[in-house]
């Protein structure tokens, strides 16, 4: 009977079970409708984090990639962004599912993109005290490795909930959770490690234009004092080199920075308004850091990037067709070795080019190796691959050249604001776990990857590289490299080689870059200093800090900022005009020349520290048939003084002449601004009639003089007869004798009749 009873089933039973079956099915139904809410087990995967009362943030994740003996430590912050107080809470650790490709870990973040968030490692949790609104607790929870029992190599994401009470639900629930990766690879790989190569970058923005003080020693003046602040302790700069010098890296430096803070060891000002200046304050900053980096960078490879940092992809679709523009970064080239080599002590390499962000296109990669770089530095987002792995970053692209494409996942994985400590942890266990995803997709072939970030890292971004690359110290699965190395490796033959169109170039790149307008002004400036060094006798003076502010206007660091671009060059053209104008013409006023000939003296003035010379002051007779002159006569004047010039002049015939007096350099290209002045040309002058006039007045005198005196010889002889034969009388011929003149004596000399032009020099001058 009990057996009949166990296998057959009376009406009743059968219905009542299919009652049963019916309401657990819409029990399910209305589960997965949302109609029915039940309390979430700490097994069950808990909704998105925006739906939960508290905010869990992971900040550090210590080891980053553990190993079996060693402790994890995960700490970070809870904070309960609703509105009712929780009570009976902990932190657990929740150990969710693997994770096999790199667009999931990418997503790994506030949730995950796939899986369960598995369950919670019960004996390691923290309870947290009661937990009113808009408070937060912190947490640290530390256990053994091997306690995560993770039975298999990878990537994991690792779950950390808060779970308790609220008074609108008293039961246990999970009442928010975060995700970050976990990479388990607790001994070296089997397979090929990756080599990778990790680019240091060392550049800033401008902060010095050509302005110098008017000494000998051209004391530079800063725009500003910023620099200043970048290079002190805590300063962006300054953790830059304190945290590479102990890292495996390849230092991509711009030797404009370098010449920048060199000039701030020495005495330098910083400009204010109304042209005053102040000392600058960051002298002992700037010796110290350079010290720092002079050490950091012993032992490493240096690559120095163009003078500038010249903005390549702005050359290539907008300067190249402006004459001029792409000798610039001939001269950048040049002059970044030696830069580098006399600040640092260092042969850095200059045969490498890194376009803005990676992006290339056919015209880029061409201004790119115009100059001598025969390495190009891309990224993958721009090379786009076709294979189901990252391949190796070098590419034959034809001429001898190769791109080095860097991986564009872990270029850019550091560019977020970082200064959040839960994404300051997130950005350095992504990279982590990249790195090894990236072996994992082909562990029998060694690869060579390349990590090129972000220019300039803030200092937040550059704690969260440092530390990424630390986890990667015991070479389990990567092995570092320099730059050079990488592009020397043996290209892989499924990589793309074919260089993008010059149609794929990204837009939001492209609306940042120059204007060909701003190139034609650069190369006005250009012509500017061409024109004024040919006369200076100490060119490096002028041609250095002018040379070096026009490479600067062509700077990738003004991507962005076109106005503070235009400034630049506003600033740069100004005070290099003002300079120009130093050497000038005195003005002179109108002159009248007496006679046939005379000199016509012209005033050089050289404001300038430095000696001119190379200039040939022209004059030029607008009626060279009333008023010739002599041409041209060479300047040469040295600094703080003036030079008469003086032109012998003929005239031919009396009236106004219009005289211009312009300077001229060696080439016969005009300098500065003519002067324009009249020349009253007139036979007899006022002065000369007044002459004449004199001397007449002077012969009718000495005449008038010589009748009298006869006259009164007459009457003497008159009255007292002939003298007698014994030679008696009041005249004997001798001494003071007034005797009338006898016929045929000479008449006296009163001077010259000459009425020709007088001789040359004589002139009135007004």
């Amino acid at each position: 009977m009990a057996e009949a009873a166990e296998t057959q089933e009376t009406p009743s039973a059968a219905a009542c079970r299919w009652s049963r079956h019916l309401a657990t099915l819409l029990t399910g139904v209305a589960l997965l409708l949302g109609l029915v809410q039940l309390p979430a087990a700490p097994e069950a995967r808990a909704e998105p984090s925006g739906s939960r009362p508290v905010d869990v943030s992971v900040h550090t994740l210590t080891p980053a990639a553990p190993k079996q003996d060693d402790t994890l430590t995960v700490a970070g912050s809870v904070t309960n962004t609703g509105g009712s107080t929780v009570t009976d809470a902990h932190v657990g650790l929740r150990v969710g599912s693997q994770i096999n490709s790199r667009v999931d870990a990418d997503e790994t973040g506030s949730r995950s993109p796939s899986g369960t968030d598995g369950s919670e490692i019960g004996k390691h949790t923290q309870k947290i005290d009661k937990l009113p609104p808009g408070a937060s607790r912190d947490f640290s929870i530390s256990l053994p490795a091997k306690d995560l029992d993770l039975s298999r190599d990878g990537v994991y994401q690792l779950g950390v909930s808060l779970s308790g009470r609220t008074a609108d639900q008293g039961f246990e629930r999970v009442l928010g959770i975060t995700q970050t990766l976990l990479t388990w690879q607790p001994s070296a790989i089997e397979g090929k490690k990756t080599q990778l190569t990790f680019l240091w970058p060392l550049i800033s923005a401008t902060h010095l234009t050509a302005r110098t003080e008017s000494d000998q020693q051209q004391t530079p003046i800063f725009p500003n004092d910023e620099l200043a602040a970048e290079l002190a302790p805590g300063g962006r700069l300054q953790q830059l080199v304190a945290l590479g010098k102990d890292l495996p890296i390849t230092w991509v430096l711009d030797p404009d920075l370098l010449a920048t803070v060199e000039a701030m060891t020495k005495s330098y000002r910083v400009g204010g308004p109304g042209g005053r200046t102040t000392p600058g304050r960051g002298q002992a900053v700037a010796k110290q850091w350079l010290s720092q980096l002079q050490t950091a960078v012993a032992g490493d490879q240096v690559v120095a990037l163009p003078f500038g940092d010249p903005d390549l992809a702005s050359l290539a679709h907008h300067g190249k067709d402006v004459p001029g523009s792409l000798s610039h970064l001939q001269s950048a080239t040049e002059l970044a070795s030696t830069t580098v080599d006399t600040i640092l002590g260092v042969k850095p390499r200059t045969d490498f080019a890194w376009p803005v962000d990676g992006a290339v296109d056919s015209s880029i990669i061409d201004v790119a190796t115009s100059a001598g770089a025969h390495n190009v530095i891309a990224r993958s987002d721009s090379f786009r691959d076709r294979t189901s792995y990252s391949p190796t970053a070098a590419r034959q692209i034809g001429s001898g050249n190769t791109a080095v494409v860097a991986d564009a996942r872990m270029s850019t994985g550091f560019q977020g604001d970082l200064v959040r400590a839960g994404e300051y942890s997130l950005a350095v266990q992504r990279f982590v776990a990249q790195s090894l995803l990236v072996n994992r997709q082909a562990p029998d072939n060694e690869r060579s990857i390349v990590v090129a970030p972000q220019r300039m890292p803030t200092a937040s971004q550059a704690q969260a590289m440092a530390a990424a690359i630390k986890a990667l110290s015991d070479n389990r699965w990567t092995q570092p490299v320099n730059l050079g190395d990488a592009a020397a490796a043996k290209p892989d033959p499924d990589a793309n080689q074919q260089v993008p169109g010059t149609g794929s170039y990204p837009d939001s790149l492209r609306e940042q870059e120059l204007s060909t307008k701003a190139f034609q002004e650069i190369q006005k400036t250009q012509s500017t200093l061409d024109g004024f060094k040919v006369i200076l006798t100490s060119q490096d003076r002028v041609v250095t800090p002018f040379g070096s502010a026009i490479m600067r206007e062509m700077s990738t660091s003004w991507r962005g900022d076109r106005k503070g671009a235009a400034e630049f060059r506003e600033a740069v053209q100004s005070y290099l005009y003002g300079l120009t104008r130093r050497v000038e013409l005195i003005k002179k006023s109108d002159v009248t020349l007496s006679g046939r000939s005379a000199t016509i003296p012209i005033t050089v003035h050289n404001g300038l520290l430095q000696g001119i010379e190379g200039l040939h002051l022209v004059l030029e007779s607008s009626q060279t048939n009333r008023l010739q002159v002599d041409r041209s006569q060479p300047v040469k004047i040295n600094g703080g003084q003036n030079q008469s010039v003086k032109f012998e002049t003929r005239a031919n015939a009396n009236g106004p002449v219009r005289v211009t007096a312009r300077l001229y350099t060696a080439e016969g290209q005009p300098y500065g601004d003519p002067v324009v002045f009249t020349v009253h040309v007139t036979s007899i002058t006022p002065m000369v009639l007044l002459v004449i006039a004199g001397g007449v007045l002077l012969l009718v005198l000495a005449g008038l003089r010589i009748y009298i005196k006869r006259k009164r010889s007459a009457a003497r002889t008159t009255e007292g007869g002939e003298p007698g034969a014994d030679g008696e009388g009041p005249d004997n011929g001798g001494p003071g004798d007034d005797r009338p003149a006898r016929p045929g004596d000479p008449a006296p000399d009163t001077g010259s009749h000459d009425t020709e032009p007088s001789g040359s020099g004589e002139k009135v001058e007004r």
